[in-house]
């Protein structure tokens, strides 16, 4: 049975790197979700070892941050934070700074995809209002989300994966990965604004026109108070309870408790696909770690690569994340990987994070971006993309692994 499980994960990471199976409209979920059921039809794993390789506890947190992401998207934050940028009497610069910063700034204590979806539609219709090329813009947004949400343990899901397996420590955690966090921010601006590619593009195309700063009041704030409520409910319970998973679905339960929003309308927003990717790569990860021959072999291969050492971990996380993707990254060397202690868990969370900037693949939140983007009539290529990713990725990372190596 040895062979199939190894098929099996062959075939489904071949998938993730994909994106799909050649000559089929599947996506990564569906390759996932496949995959498990194949390991439990042919008995490489049983419905009790499935169950047990699920990680409820990270699925629960995740939940919860997307219902209170809806909970905030129904409030009109998204909305109103979006118009408030583009209605600023900045420069292009200064404007571009004001995107980075709230975006990177939301996506710590969002998940960075939900802040991507929710703010590149309202930005690029504002920064073409003011007559600038929304390419860079839309770009930042992605690269800050991504850069600002390594920052804490609640910003992206493969942290989530992370600080689960660790049990790792909300304030620690902040120490040592907030400050790559923030350098990540500053670079995205810099390689903007002095990058080759961009600099010539923030430009007003009609420097006289801006947008009447005169707009309706378009939050409920009574909803929004309830999501900040909840929000700092959740911060709370990183920081001083044990037991997350349970406290975290009571939040559920409470923002369902709604005179105003229904329980579709709550829960429509809730990204099932990507916790249904999740189960399905629990489920063929742990068939792997499951058998002792498998597992052996992997851990001793990562071993042999010194993976322990943070310049090599880097080098994974970078050529990882940019085919297989860093969730299924992480969760692949969480399960066959060597012990992990405290500081390379919180290495493993910074790379793999400010890794997913370099190219359109490396993170969900650059694939929603672009085609957020070409939705509005932008097309943003491979290339246009890579030109300021890769910079801002190989920056980034070189100044990650000096802090890390300055800490450890």
């Amino acid at each position: 049975m040895d062979w199939l499980i190894v098929a099996v994960f062959g075939g489904v990471y071949f998938g993730m790197a994909l994106g799909r199976w050649p000559g089929l409209a599947i996506n990564r979920t569906g390759i996932a979700v496949i995959g498990a059921l194949i390991l439990l039809l042919a008995g490489a794993i049983d419905g009790n070892q499935a169950l047990a390789a699920v990680d409820f506890a990270t699925l629960s947190v995740l939940l919860t941050l997307m219902v209170l992401s809806s909970q905030y998207a129904a409030s009109g934050f998204f909305d109103w934070i979006g118009d408030r940028i583009i209605h600023l009497d900045l420069t292009p610069r200064g404007l571009l700074a004001g995107v980075i910063m709230v975006c990177g700034g939301l996506s710590a204590v969002m998940t960075n995809d939900v802040v991507v979806w929710a703010v590149t539609p309202i930005l690029i219709a504002g920064v073409v209002a003011r007559g600038l090329d929304p390419k860079p813009f839309v770009i930042a947004v992605a690269c800050a989300a991504n850069a600002g949400s390594a920052a804490t343990l609640i910003g992206n899901p493969q942290n989530l994966m992370i600080a689960e397996f660790g049990q790792l420590d909300f304030m620690a955690f902040l120490l040592a990965c907030g400050v790559p966090a923030l350098i990540g921010l500053v670079v995205v601006y810099l390689v903007l604004v002095y990058g080759p590619a961009t600099r010539d593009l923030l430009r007003f195309a009609n420097p006289g026109q801006r947008i009447d700063a005169d707009q309706k009041n378009i939050l409920d704030r009574a909803m929004l108070t309830k999501a900040v409520a909840a929000t700092i409910a959740v911060i709370l319970i990183f920081v001083f309870v044990e037991e997350r998973a349970l406290w975290c679905l009571l939040i559920v339960a409470m923002l369902l408790l709604s005179r105003k929003l229904g329980t579709d309308q709550v829960l429509g927003r809730v990204d099932w696909h990507l916790l249904a990717l999740f189960c399905g790569l629990f489920i063929v990860t742990g068939a792997m770690s499951g058998d002792d021959v498998i597992a052996a072999f992997f851990r001793d291969l990562l071993i042999g690569l010194r993976i322990d050492q943070p310049a090599v971990l880097l080098g994974v996380s970078l050529a990882g994340s940019n085919t297989i993707g860093n969730v299924p990254l992480v969760m692949m060397l969480l399960s066959l990987g060597p012990d992990w202690s405290q500081s390379m868990l919180h290495a493993l969370a910074v790379f793999s994070t400010l890794s997913g900037n370099f190219l359109i693949v490396g993170s969900v939140a650059n694939i929603i971006a672009v085609e957020q983007a070409a939705k509005a009539g932008t097309v943003i290529s491979f290339a246009d993309y890579a030109r300021i990713g890769v910079p801002v990725t190989l920056i980034s990372l070189g100044m990650a692994l000096g802090w890390i190596l300055l800490i450890a």
